[in-house]
Parts: structure tokens; C-alpha cells; sequence
């Protein structure tokens, strides 16, 4: 439609949205969000080699700045630098103007992730884990992505059942970076920065739950005479 407005295909009276016509819904969606204690739980857990390593997936992708997989399979040695992992968004990389790099910590605990399961061999060239070659055409990448993910949800499905998490998937990891940075005191801002959010709108939709939380303890303190 943008297109079209663009070429005078349609007309500025034809054009669907805007203020006052139709607005996309925006869902708050499910509490994805994890504690501290929680997360600690799951990087502490034990099991078999390869349920370990897509734990160590999960915990890779929080620690990043809540990068996503289709992201995270993509990363190569030439995103470390300076000791910090700087990439852009597979998401926004072609619908945003503005290209906003996001720069992730290479923390100690990333190293080791890195280090156990990481290409040995760190080339500039190289990705940082073992899942491209470089030679899949964008529908195999694709399929690797969804691959991986689904190998990932199923392994973090049994560690959620282990230590009663509900809630425990790919996706919590994003949801838990920004919701542990809100509760530490960190701007919503910066959040909005670390995760690449074109949009702060975005960020505070990722943090309705957490904000009704807080709510519901703030009231529970009004009648604790």
C-alpha cells in the first residue's frame, strides 16, 4: 500500500491507515518474561550434551541483547569487535530507513558459550556457530532457522517441566532481557536501543506484563497494615 501511495497508484483518500482509519492491533500477548532466580535455575541445569548446548543457545541469545535466531545463526567472527558482538536485525534490516547496529557485552559467560560450541576456527569469515556454510540459498537458511528453533523449544520444553517453568521457549529470552533490565532500573531507552527497536512503543509492549505486576504488588502494599 505504501508502494502504491508512492506511485499514485491509489489515491491519499484511498489510503487505509492512518489516524483515524485502521490501526494494526497490538496484542500484549502472553507473560514471557523470567526472574532472575529462574533464569539462574535454567543456566545451572543439568543434562545430556545436546540438551545443554541448545540451553546454552537460549542463554547465548539473552545474553546478546535478546537476539533472535534467525540473527544468531548468522553471526560471524567479524561481529566481534572490540569486545563486543555489533550486528543488525535480519528483521528490520530491509524495512527500516535507519539501519541502528546493536552492540551486545562479549561477557565471560558468552566466551565460554563460544568456546564449547563455537566454530574452532575464528576467522573473520567465519560464523561463530556451526549451522552455515554460506552457500544456502535464503529459503535453506530459512529452513535451518526453523530447525534449530524447534530442536531448541523442545529441549527448553523438558528443562521447563524439570524446574516448573511455564512459558520456556526461544522467544522468552528477548522477553526476559528487557523485562530484567526494566526491574534493575535500567532506562527504557537504552532497552529500547539494545533490543533495535526503531519504535519505544515496541519496547513498552515488550514490558506491558512486567508494568501490571508491578502494579498488582504496588496495590497489595496499600492494605499491608
Amino acid at each position: 500500500m505504501n508502494d502504491a501511495k508512492r506511485e499514485d497508484v491509489i489515491k491519499e483518500s484511498q489510503y487505509p491507515f492512518g489516524k483515524g482509519k485502521y490501526e494494526i492491533p497490538i496484542g500484549l500477548g502472553r507473560k514471557m518474561a523470567l526472574t532472575l532466580p529462574q533464569i539462574k535455575s535454567i543456566v545451572n541445569y543439568k543434562g545430556n550434551p545436546v540438551t545443554e548446548k541448545y540451553r546454552d543457545l537460549w542463554f547465548f541469545s539473552y545474553l546478546c541483547n535478546g537476539i533472535n535466531f534467525t540473527d544468531l545463526i548468522r553471526l560471524k567472527y567479524s561481529n566481534i569487535q572490540n569486545g563486543e558482538i555489533i550486528y543488525l536485525r535480519a528483521k528490520t534490516i530491509r524495512t527500516s530507513k535507519v539501519k541502528k547496529e546493536i552492540q551486545a557485552t562479549l561477557t565471560p559467560e558468552i566466551e565460554k558459550i563460544v568456546k564449547r560450541w563455537g566454530n574452532p576456527e575464528r576467522r573473520p569469515d567465519q560464523y561463530i556457530f556451526p549451522y552455515l556454510n554460506g552457500k544456502e540459498t535464503p529459503m535453506e537458511v530459512r529452513a535451518k532457522v526453523q530447525d534449530i528453533i524447534h530442536r531448541t523449544n523442545d529441549r527448553l520444553k523438558v528443562i521447563g517441566n524439570d524446574l516448573n517453568i511455564e512459558n520456556l521457549s526461544t522467544y522468552s529470552a528477548r522477553h526476559s532481557f528487557a523485562t530484567v533490565l526494566k526491574r534493575s532500573g535500567a532506562n527504557i531507552a537504552y532497552i529500547s536501543e539494545s533490543l533495535g527497536h526503531v519504535d519505544q512503543k515496541t519496547t513498552e509492549n515488550y514490558l506491558a506484563s512486567f508494568e501490571q505486576e508491578e502494579r498488582i504488588k504496588n496495590a497489595a502494599l496499600l492494605t499491608k497494615f
